[in-house]
């Protein structure tokens, strides 16, 4: 059973095949994958494998990502949550929203939802952020969401900034 998490302006639910639509459409927005490794472009029918891979990641593991809605008019605004590196065994937050909705504070208010649940429900021990070097703006949504800038180093074959916070960066709070 994935959880739902509610804050101040957002609803963080399952993701449903209905969401394919919205979701092709943030996706393959100007700029929305410009830092990502692989093509640009996105098809719907990627996008609906993807929504089977975020519900089977949460079925294997226990977590994953989100659909991100507004609260007030339910409107999809994108993902957010945890999924697993299976090639480093790591646990790393992610965020996309669709950038009619960018520099409002909801990936970083989508984001400490989703470390929270990771640190105080799950019990982990560390998660880490992996940003391309020139993506400043979600670089600084890491840094809100008190991750610790660690190393310049490659990830899925390209240059990445890796960002850490720690349970014990938590407990110290």
């Amino acid at each position: 059973m994935i959880p739902t998490l509610e804050t101040e302006r957002l609803r963080l639910r399952p993701f449903t095949p209905e969401d394919a639509p919205t979701m092709h459409q943030i996706l393959d927005g100007p700029d929305v994958l410009k830092y990502f490794p692989g093509p640009q472009t996105v098809t719907e029918v990627q996008i609906e494998r993807m929504i089977s891979r975020i519900l089977a990641h949460w079925q294997e593991h226990g977590y994953g990502l989100w659909a991100v809605e507004q609260r007030t008019t339910g409107a999809l605004l994108g993902r957010c949550g945890l999924q697993l590196i299976t090639e480093t065994d790591e646990v790393e937050i992610d965020f996309i929203l669709d950038p009619g909705y960018w520099g409002q504070g909801f990936a970083t208010e989508a984001g400490l939802a989703s470390l929270n649940f990771g640190f105080a429900q799950l019990n982990l021990a560390e998660v880490v952020g992996i940003v391309h070097p020139e993506n400043l703006a979600s670089q600084r949504v890491l840094q809100k969401l008190g991750m610790q800038f660690a190393q310049a180093t490659q990830y899925f074959g390209m240059a990445v900034h890796r960002y850490v916070k720690t349970q014990l960066d938590v407990s110290a709070n």
